[in-house]
């Protein structure tokens, strides 16, 4: 008896990013691990961009920067890059004060308008 496989190529649904959920702050030994398993997940996905669920992770301290700080490097090592999920408020200002870019889900980049707002054109503006 022979079976056939179908044709054409499995089915992979490459737009859409891994998630890796972080619980607690991690001792050195999960922090390697887990970054291990950043770089894991970027090379089995191909998306270039691993999204890491902060939401567990409490208030933020310096353990949380320190950590997500070394995820970010190993993803930049293997060509991607770390997307926040439902980060505490207080998280992005903390990031953004010892110098660490984030992208976060849900946020609207700086250079794009939002969607539905136009500009209003006032009279004697100059015509662009």
């Amino acid at each position: 008896m022979t079976s056939t496989r179908p044709g054409g190529l499995p089915h992979v649904d490459a737009t859409t990013p891994a998630v890796l959920t972080l619980a607690r702050p991690a001792t050195p030994d999960a922090v390697r691990g887990l970054c291990h398993d950043v770089r894991a997940l970027l090379e089995s996905t191909g998306t270039g961009v691993v999204v890491c669920d902060v939401g567990a992770l409490g208030p933020p301290g310096l353990a949380v920067v320190d950590l997500l700080a070394r995820l970010q490097l190993a993803a930049r090592r293997a060509d991607g890059r770390i997307r926040l999920r439902a980060p505490d408020p207080a998280l992005p200002p903390l990031l953004d004060l010892v110098g660490l870019c984030f992208e976060v889900e849900g946020e609207i980049e700086e250079r794009e308008p939002a969607p539905g707002v136009q500009e209003a054109v006032e009279p004697g503006d100059p015509a662009v």
